[in-house]
């Protein structure tokens, strides 16, 4: 990150017009540094160092030059996109350097950022590591924290984890020496990229401390990612259209940082939502027009990929296999290991798969495979779309080989289950169907797509209503204390739930976490809000209603085995295949007949055994024990997702809730 020196203090200096042109410089130069180091206010920064190099140079200010210099490259490498911008910034570095002492640290501090601009475009890091050894052996810990910056932005590649994590952490240390705040703040910043690009569960705990930073005093560009990094966290748990109203207020916060990256990240963002959304075809035209932006990074090839995908999808072939070609060039291998690679891999092997395009996913396979374990996530964790073997999978599936795909498929469901990414948990059993199909394993794809029905139906549930006396919520703000404490009405230790919208805050013991709603959250609120009273499981799964007795004997048997906005879904499907196969017969494609013929299949079987004479719909037999199994399978998931937010909560639920054919809930 490029800080600024005090720079022209000249307390004996010219008087009179000289003077004041002396103190205008220095004013901008002041200026500027409060901007960028202490705002984050990138367009502010860019302004006032402009004005003040062209004065510095006009007054022959060697040393002025070299910080306005520094300071109008800005917070990030390669602010400076168009050719134009690239090049009057490097310029005025070397010019710069050729009035400085080769030795002074503001020279050094120079070499380090030409180097990052170089580096960056070329995908490499030669040149500026070996520049950060020189910053480490200076007594300067300004040019050291540039320094590890700057690098940190260079090794952007998924085969330099170890190495950026290193240096974030090296940085975070740095800023104490430095004692600028804006040190810590990247920092920071740059581990928690590091903990998301590496799938790691416990990211968020590091980005929880960045906003708490935010909090005390904003700072417009680390808090524009942090914006970014909320759209990725809202796609992940399955609230699209959140996600993009998110997206939108992201947008808008890069715009008054002045970041570069602002409407190259709201594409990026709005093509996660659409592909989760299955309306990936309606961003051809945004597309097309992105893939040419001269604020698009020099090493950025993702857009291309997605423009692919959405013009096979919209049935523009030629577009596609043009874009794909385009991307793919003399050899897939050549494309820079840019920041957003991992995500371009993933739109490649999706376009293969969409254009049966075996070779490029034979390619795509094998530059992928090293990277396996690795989520998808783009640029500075503003998207992700899930685990590695997803693409793999897809790669797989295209080259026929079946039983790697299946593999593959079955891995990227549980990384995505861990990843807590929701969507990209659906896809890949999607993918996964296919695949079993395709390997002649209809019972398995059956139960896969049956895993698929039921966790829809569990993530359509809506929240539950407010009840009025007596009811859940009311109970649960009934028994926490002022000081956030809840006890169960016989001065034991307890805990609490409260609604917020589509998710529920727990608390215990002074802690609190927020949870997304999900039916087994609605069984723990109705069991902590009833603390060391036992509840049939028949009765919880009949809702809350039968807490007040309005169902008291209601057993399983009134539920319908699909609900009504489940089966209308199944018919709409069912009519949609009914075209895709006449399409698929048309044509001649007996492959992709074969896979809509057996999904078709599978969702009549689903209605036939869900509705019964004249079309009603089926109830479950009666028995508590399937009561029992439901339950306690909803109330662990549950438990299991407090747990990842909060161990310590997590615990005490998992020792104090009971579940059975008779479910409590027992604080101490």
């Amino acid at each position: 990150m490029n800080n600024v020196d005090a720079p022209v203090r000249n307390t004996t200096g010219p008087t009179g017009p000289d003077a004041r042109r002396a103190g205008e410089l220095q004013t901008l130069l002041d200026e500027g540094t409060r901007a960028v180091v202490d705002d984050g206010d990138l367009r502010t920064g860019r302004d006032r160092f402009e004005r003040a190099f062209r004065i510095a140079e006009s007054v022959g200010e060697e040393r002025a030059m070299a910080v306005a210099a520094l300071g109008f490259g800005g917070l990030w490498v390669h602010e400076h996109r168009t050719v134009a911008g690239s090049v009057l910034l490097e310029s005025r570095i070397r010019r710069a350097l050729e009035l400085l002492d080769p030795q002074s640290s503001l020279a050094l501090r120079l070499r380090i950022r030409l180097a990052g601009e170089g580096d960056y475009r070329n995908s490499d890091n030669t040149a500026v590591l070996a520049l950060l050894q020189q910053a480490r052996a200076r007594r300067n810990p300004m040019a050291r924290a540039e320094a590890l910056s700057l690098a940190h932005h260079c090794l952007v590649g998924p085969e330099h984890g170890a190495l950026r994590r290193q240096l974030a952490a090296e940085l975070v240390a740095e800023s104490f020496r430095t004692s600028r705040r804006s040190d810590l703040l990247m920092g920071l910043l740059w581990q928690t990229v590091d903990m998301f690009l590496a799938g790691d569960p416990h990211a968020e705990r590091c980005l929880s401390e960045l906003r708490g930073l935010l909090a005390e005093q904003d700072h417009l560009a680390v808090g524009f990612v942090v914006s970014a990094m909320e759209v990725m966290l809202a796609v992940r748990a399955g609230r699209l259209d959140e996600a993009e109203a998110l997206a939108r207020a992201c947008t808008e916060r890069g715009i008054a940082a002045g970041d570069v990256n602002a409407t190259v990240w709201q594409a990026a963002q709005l093509v996660t939502i659409r592909w989760y959304q299955g309306r990936v075809v309606e961003l051809v035209p945004l597309l097309s027009e992105v893939v040419n932006s001269p604020t698009l990074s020099a090493v950025d090839d993702h857009v291309l990929a997605a423009l692919a995908v959405a013009a096979v999808t919209a049935g523009d072939r030629r577009k596609a296999v043009s874009a794909l070609a385009t991307l793919c060039g003399h050899d897939l291998g050549d494309l820079p290991r840019s920041s957003s690679w991992m995500v371009t891999m993933h739109g490649v092997a999706e376009a293969a798969y969409l254009l049966d395009d075996s070779a490029t996913a034979a390619r795509v396979y094998e530059l992928l495979r090293p990277y396996g374990h690795l989520p998808i996530v783009g640029s500075l964790a503003v998207a992700c779309f899930g685990s590695a073997h997803h693409a793999l999978g897809v790669a797989a599936l295209t080259m026929g080989d079946v039983d790697r795909a299946v593999t593959h498929l079955r891995e990227s469901v549980r990384q995505n289950l861990a990843l807590a990414h929701w969507p990209a948990v659906t896809a890949s059993w999607e993918r996964l169907a296919v695949a079993l199909v395709r390997a002649g394993r209809q019972a398995e794809a059956d139960a896969v797509r049956q895993e698929m029905a039921a966790a829809a139906e569990e993530a359509a549930a809506p929240p539950p209503e407010t009840e009025g006396p007596g009811g859940a919520d009311e109970q649960s703000e009934d028994a926490q204390s002022d000081d956030g404490q809840s006890d169960d009405g016989q001065g034991q230790p307890a805990a609490f739930c409260t609604r917020l919208g589509r998710k529920w805050r727990i608390g215990f013991g002074g802690r609190s976490v927020l949870v997304d709603h999900s039916v087994g959250m609605l069984h723990l609120v109705v069991l902590i809000a009833n603390p060391r009273q036992e509840i049939r499981a028949v009765d919880l799964v009949a809702g809350l209603t039968a807490l007040n007795g309005a169902a008291e004997h209601t057993a399983l048997s009134g539920q319908r085995t699909l609900d009504r906005v489940a089966t209308q879904e199944y018919r709409s499907r069912l009519a949609r295949l009914r075209v895709e196969l006449d399409e698929f017969e048309a044509a001649d494609d007996h492959q992709r007949a074969a896979v809509a013929q057996a999904e078709h299949d599978w969702l009549v079987r689903q209605l036939a055994g869900a509705t019964g004479l004249g079309g009603r719909a089926r109830r479950f037999p009666e028995g508590e024990e399937r009561s029992r199994v439901a339950v306690s399978k909803a109330v662990r998931r549950a438990l299991d997702r407090i747990a990842a937010a909060d161990p310590v909560i997590g615990e005490h639920l998992r020792h104090a809730v009971h579940t059975g054919v008779r479910c409590s809930y027992w604080p101490a």
